[in-house]
């Protein structure tokens, strides 16, 4: 787990390169510790770009927009005085032109500024924020039971004839409270803890047989050009797989769907795929169908 603040370009640069060690924000924070400073992707402004002081201070320095690139240790939080506005000014002129100092601000000192082996691309969120890793996240869900909540907030650890009639997609906090959800409600769980990741991709897989339809819904993610199967509700495959390519992650999917879900008793042109995006809480078995049959269809045998 880290705690992370995210920084428009070219200040995130500058902390990295140590030029500067007081972060200004119209906000303060009681947090104090091991903070990981992260590069937005939003591009320079023109008003820092027409800036030659300012920007001298980086020249030559590659800025790595949507990366978590440093990490350091946030001090203290100042609120800002005029004398404190007027000592800056007079005494430190590169940390005054490197924030931004009026009365009633806050000023955030950090320290202790380390540069990562490798950095983590990831997208920003606003305020101090807190980015997981994939094995944290696995973690965190082995608290997860399969089941499935009803309307009346009952659990039910086998699905029956009743969960056609009375399943609804549970939130993630709900997912969290209840400790217990079918993949279609931990995929949302996954979603909610990958939020940070820019490649995450979510897929529903069914077999339209006319009778009990099975369905798996898995996340995907992709990182340092390797592609990860993140699986937790299929219990027997539990874990992070990594594949070359997206291809063959999603037709290791359909293989082991079709072997050990449908016992190899299948019509392939009714085993249909879909990547589909974040649905509405609380919808019904029918409702939660039609969401992924909207989102695009998958044709292995062509497609990617």
């Amino acid at each position: 787990m880290k705690k992370i603040l995210s920084l428009t370009e070219p200040y995130a640069t500058l902390i990295k390169e140590k030029k500067k060690l007081v972060e200004t924000r119209s906000w303060k924070t009681d947090y104090r510790g091991e903070l990981y400073i992260h590069a937005s992707m939003t591009k320079v402004s023109k008003k820092d770009l027409e800036d030659n002081e300012l920007m001298s201070l980086v020249e030559n320095k590659e800025m790595n927009f949507g990366y978590i690139i440093c990490k350091c240790n946030l001090l203290d939080c100042i609120y800002m005085t005029e004398e404190y506005v007027e000592d800056i000014k007079k005494n430190n002129h590169q940390e005054y032109i490197c924030g931004e100092y009026e009365i009633g601000r806050y000023a955030w000192t950090l320290e202790d500024i380390t540069l990562l082996e490798k950095t983590i691309k990831v997208k920003g969120q606003l305020n101090i924020w807190t980015f997981y890793d994939e094995y944290e996240i696995m973690e965190m869900m082995n608290d997860i039971k399969y089941g499935w909540v009803d309307e009346d907030k009952i659990k039910h650890e086998v699905v029956d004839q009743t969960f056609a009639n009375n399943y609804r997609l549970l939130c993630p906090h709900d997912t969290m409270k209840y400790k217990m959800g079918i993949c279609w409600d931990q995929v949302e769980l996954e979603r909610y803890y990958f939020k940070a990741y820019d490649s995450i991709k979510t897929y529903f897989i069914v077999h339209y047989d006319g009778k009990n339809c099975p369905t798996h819904t898995f996340l995907t993610f992709e990182k340092d050009n390797k592609y990860y199967w993140f699986e937790h509700s299929w219990e027997i495959f539990r874990g992070i797989h990594e594949y070359s390519s997206r291809k063959k992650l999603l037709l290791d999917v359909r293989d082991k769907f079709i072997k050990y879900e449908l016992n190899n008793d299948y019509d392939i042109s009714k085993v249909c795929l879909h990547e589909y995006k974040k649905p509405k809480y609380q919808l019904a078995v029918e409702e939660f169908f039609y969401h992924c049959d909207e989102g695009p269809y998958i044709d292995l045998d062509n497609d990617l």
